[in-house]
Order: C-alpha cells, then sequence, then structure tokens
C-alpha cells in the first residue's frame, strides 16, 4: 500500500477526502494528517509518505512552500494539490515544483481523484525503479546514488522526464520544448546544475537499466542494448565498457 499524508486546514473536507480515498480502494491508505504546512512539515520527515495531499491555502505555511521546502530537504514522494478557483496562480507555482497535479475542491470527485491516483501510481513505480537503479550504480563505481534533485524546478522536471523516457530520442530539441525553454541555454543550464552533459545524464541512464537487465534477466545483450535504447550491438558494448570498465557479458559473469 502507499502512504499517504493529508494537509488540510478544514476539518470538513479532510474528512472527506480521506473518506473517498478509503471507499476507492486503490492501493493509498491515509498514515498521518494535518492541520496546517508546518505540523505537515514534521510528519513528512518522519513518515516519508509516497503522496502529500495538500491544501495550497493554509495556516504557518502555505500548501506551495511545504512542497518546496519538501524538494529542497531531498524529499522524492508526490504532491498533489487542492485548490479553489482563486488560487490558480497558487496552483501554477505548485506545479512548476513539481506537484503532479491539483484538484478542485468544490468539485471533488472519486472519479477524479481515482484517475490522478492511477498516474501517480505510474509515477512512484518509475521512482522506485529509478531508485534500484541508483543502487546498482553505486555498486558499480562506488559513487553515491544521484538523488536527482539540483533545487531548481525546470532542471528537476528534466531530470524526472528523462529518467522516465530515457530509453527513447531524447534531442536537445524536444527536451528544450518540453521545458519551454531556449535550447543553448538549457544545455548551459543542465550542465552548470547538474555537471554532466544532457548526452552523458541519458547514457549513464540507459547503462544503470542494462546493468539490471543483466543481472536480473535472461534476456540477451542484443535484446538488453535495444530495449534501453542503444543501436546496434557493436555501440552499446562500447558505451557499456566506456562507463564500467566490462563488456555486458563480463558484467554479466561477475560473482
Amino acid at each position: 500500500m502507499r502512504t499517504v499524508l493529508l494537509v488540510e486546514d478544514e476539518e470538513q473536507a479532510r474528512g472527506y477526502v480521506r473518506k473517498v480515498l478509503e471507499k476507492l480502494n486503490a492501493g493509498f491508505v491515509v498514515a498521518g494528517e494535518a492541520g496546517n504546512g508546518g505540523e505537515a512539515l514534521e510528519l513528512l520527515r518522519n513518515l516519508k509518505p509516497d503522496l502529500v495531499i495538500a491544501d495550497i491555502v493554509m495556516p504557518v505555511m502555505d500548501g506551495v512552500e511545504l512542497l518546496r521546502t519538501a524538494r529542497r530537504e531531498g524529499f522524492d514522494g508526490r504532491f498533489l494539490m487542492l485548490t479553489c478557483m482563486s488560487d490558480f496562480e497558487y496552483a501554477r507555482q505548485a506545479l512548476e515544483y513539481g506537484a503532479s497535479g491539483y484538484l478542485l475542491k468544490l468539485s471533488l470527485d472519486p472519479e477524479t481523484l481515482r484517475d490522478n491516483l492511477i498516474r501517480i501510481e505510474s509515477e512512484l513505480s518509475g521512482r522506485d525503479r529509478l531508485k534500484k537503479l541508483d543502487r546498482v550504480w553505486s555498486g558499480i563505481t562506488g559513487n553515491q546514488p544521484d538523488q536527482g534533485f539540483t533545487g531548481h524546478p525546470v532542471i528537476d522536471k528534466i531530470i524526472a522526464y528523462m529518467k522516465e523516457h530515457y530509453a527513447e530520442e531524447l534531442s536537445l530539441k524536444r527536451l528544450s520544448e518540453f521545458a519551454s525553454m531556449e535550447s543553448s541555454y538549457l544545455s548551459d543550464l543542465f550542465k552548470k546544475k547538474t555537471g554532466s552533459t544532457l548526452t552523458h545524464y541519458q547514457q549513464r541512464l540507459r547503462i544503470e537499466a542494462a546493468s539490471i537487465l543483466l543481472r536480473e534477466s535472461g534476456l540477451s545483450v542484443t535484446e538488453i542494448g535495444e530495449r534501453v535504447g542503444f543501436a546496434g550491438d557493436s555501440y552499446f558494448i562500447r558505451i557499456f565498457k566506456r562507463w564500467t570498465g566490462h563488456t555486458p557479458s563480463d558484467f554479466r559473469r561477475q560473482p
């Protein structure tokens, strides 16, 4: 079951969302509740929930500041914001800081919440796969796992997108359109914030994925190369050896 931290200063609204979650039986269970952002931040640090459903306008600390602070501290769970029509500018800011979406409180219905939970479950599954890849990478290189957060909302958004689509052709043009940012500026900013070029970052993600498949599947080297986005055995083998010091076959034979 996925855990949820429910943050809403209006007790009636909080109770309604809790009941809808229970009735949906969608794999999400409320693990904690808070009536303001300050209280929620302490619970978030202790519970480390998979999902935070938070009102935007709250006392002590609003939902956007809660999200911003959580991201600065490295929290990689998902946020789903509750808002009124008049809060739209806050909702836009929340999306910029990586919220998975927002729900209008006055028209919230179970099916809308279910649709959002299905999408968020997919995002969380992708996050969990990437954590596994990070552990493999740490074992290969002895480096610390990359948590994927730079503190810059646009770059973090690009990183999350690349992690979900690493096997696809991610041209600079495609990424700059996704980020709504000029190509050369995005390229320079990404290098400044991550220490890596976009091309090298994608290569690393592909090698991490290939390492897992080599260890845990019976797929051939050719099939693995194709699955993680490399066209042709020779190119896959060359890039894999460049990053790990081993050919894919040698890596697979290691104890």
